[in-house]
């Protein structure tokens, strides 16, 4: 007897993989490699979260928090954005608290855009902005961040934008070229998006990582954008809690109220005690951020002085905390070539450019290298990386 035989996956599931960068965590351990791959810093987050998640936990914050996030911390979300970024939120309107910065990019792509809808994208990119895409069934439109200052051409951008055209994503601080998007940039793509009227999603997640002085600056306090940008972060990179899993989205009410339908039937809610315990993140000192930058600005100098001293060409970050670098001299076929390579024979993980690029072959020749890490595991590294010339 024949039986009718379907296709078990979905064609969605079909067009992309599993992520590269997390599966060289995995490749890591499996070879005792040290881990400059993924991006979460390997020390403590502040002692205030520490004690508030305890003390949320000890007093029964338990159980499911709004749909759309815990009062207390969307109110001091608000607080917050209202002190740094200029910008008035009513958390009771315009805030959603999601499972982390990545549920959130994914609920306002599923929200907000339909089928067969384009999504300019600059690329490198994180790479799940790919697959959010898909997931919306949206087409990915990108557009080239050019070395060595990641700079977009004007004419490339305006020919991307067209009827068809809903969203535009825009990451400053760059993962992973360290790229912070200058103002005369924003106000390119903000006129832009008025002219289309196309919609902007922000992921502002370094938002505090900065270097050498350079400014974060939100597409949002740009003005008539207000309206029309989805503003997307979270407590992971600031504060060091990237497995808490606690983002949230700014966006206006008309926008919000599709978010948070999407967002509902996704995930429910973040962690209720782990949101509660984000007030005291909010409510953090300016002097937190400065050592913060500081701390980052001393990780940054280290990683790219064992670069220098192990001849391997980089491009200078401005924010975020990962360094793009040049492989090409050692001429290894590509860059996941190159990559195993390192894990295996010096013991030291990195991130292959070709996850970072559409066509992979365009980042045959990049790795990245995240350097949020203890100083004792950026000298293990270095301790092995030296050995990369002999």
């Amino acid at each position: 007897m024949t039986y009718l035989q379907k296709k078990k996956t979905s064609a969605k599931a079909d067009q992309f993989n599993e992520s590269v960068i997390r599966e060289m965590t995995r490749v890591a351990l499996q070879h005792q490699a040290v881990n400059l791959a993924q991006g979460f810093p390997d020390f403590a987050c502040p002692a205030e979260l520490k004690q508030a998640a305890y003390e949320a936990i000890a007093q029964d914050v338990n159980q499911y928090a709004i749909t759309w996030g815990d009062r207390l911390f969307r109110q001091a979300i608000a607080e917050k954005v209202q002190w740094y970024l200029g910008i008035a939120v009513d958390p009771e309107r315009e805030l959603t608290v999601t499972c982390g910065s990545t549920e959130a990019m994914a609920a306002t792509m599923l929200a907000l855009v339909d089928p067969g809808d384009e999504v300019i994208v600059f690329e490198p990119y994180y790479e799940n902005y790919g697959p959010d895409a898909i997931l919306a069934g949206a087409i990915p439109r990108y557009v080239t961040l050019h070395p060595p200052h990641w700079t977009f051409d004007e004419t490339e951008l305006r020919q991307a934008f067209n009827d068809r055209t809903k969203a535009i994503i825009i990451n400053t601080p760059h993962n992973p070229t360290g790229k912070v998007f200058s103002r005369e940039e924003l106000e390119l793509i903000a006129a832009l998006c008025q002219q289309w009227d196309v919609l902007a999603f922000t992921d502002e997640i370094y938002e505090h990582i900065l270097y050498d002085g350079t400014e974060h600056v939100a597409l949002a306090t740009f003005p008539d954008m207000r309206d029309r940008t989805v503003t997307i972060n979270g407590l992971s990179k600031t504060y060091s809690v990237t497995g808490w899993r606690v983002g949230y989205i700014l966006a206006p009410f008309e926008l919000t109220q599709a978010i948070r339908k999407v967002h509902d039937f996704l995930t429910v809610g973040a962690a209720a005690p782990l949101q509660r315990a984000g007030v005291a993140a909010m409510q953090l000192p300016p002097t937190y951020y400065q050592e913060l930058a500081k701390t980052y600005q001393t990780k940054r100098n280290f990683i790219t002085q064992l670069l220098d001293e192990v001849e391997v060409p980089y491009f200078q970050p401005q924010g975020a905390y990962y360094v793009l670098a040049d492989i090409s001299r050692f001429g290894y076929a590509n860059d996941v070539e190159f990559t195993y390579h390192l894990i295996k024979e010096i013991g030291v993980a990195v991130v292959p450019g070709s996850s970072f690029f559409s066509q992979p072959e365009l980042g045959r020749s990049l790795i990245r290298f995240c350097f949020s890490k203890t100083p004792e595991t950026l000298q293990a590294a270095r301790e092995r990386l030296v050995t990369l010339n002999h």
